[in-house]
């Protein structure tokens, strides 16, 4: 009787380590293949996302269809590990864009949109037309005075290679909880 009870406790352990195993390996793939948790620091995203806020990136949509214009996409900023940026995107592959006097020009007509917070001063790499390749976006922070995008050097264009995903969700604060608005 002491065999079958240690084979009995010996079992559940095994299945316990083997439920655990699973959780964690279907964790791993959600995080890694589906959404993640991210947090927005900085005001560049007023009066959209504020500073704190929580989301959920979908790593998943673009998988099967492209970047959307006026998307808010998550990329990893190219000169500080783990810093991402959170912007919307505003010009699309093949694109040729360009900033007067605080409007935005995409091929040549004025873009009729309504996220940005105010009038730009600055245009950046924009004051000249910025041509996209085939797989680049030009991106914007809804702050526009207040934002490092596309129009800074350190940013420019965005390969969609490095676009992680779009923000979808906000989780956080409870009183601002729900699907972002893109379009």
């Amino acid at each position: 009787m002491g065999k079958e009870k240690s084979r009995g406790i010996a079992g559940e352990i095994l299945s316990f380590l083997l439920y655990v195993v699973v959780v964690v390996g279907i964790t791993f793939l959600i995080i890694h293949y589906v959404g993640q948790r991210t947090y927005v620091s900085g005001s560049s995203m007023e009066n959209t996302l504020s500073d704190g806020d929580n989301l959920i990136v979908d790593k998943l949509t673009y998988r099967f269809s492209d970047p959307k214009r006026f998307d808010i996409i998550v990329f990893p900023y190219k000169y500080e590990e783990n810093t991402y940026f959170i912007k919307r995107i505003i010009g699309l592959p093949g694109e040729t864009g360009q900033i007067v006097d605080g409007i935005i020009y995409i091929d040549g007509e004025a873009l009729q949109e309504s996220y940005g917070r105010e009038v730009m001063k600055n245009a950046g790499l924009a004051a000249d037309p910025v041509t996209l390749g085939e797989d680049e976006y030009f991106v914007l922070g809804d702050n526009r005075n207040d934002s490092t995008d596309s129009r800074d050097p350190s940013v420019g264009k965005i390969p969609r290679d490095r676009i992680i995903g779009r923000a979808w969700v906000r989780i956080w604060p409870l009183s601002k909880i729900g699907i972002l608005r893109h379009q």
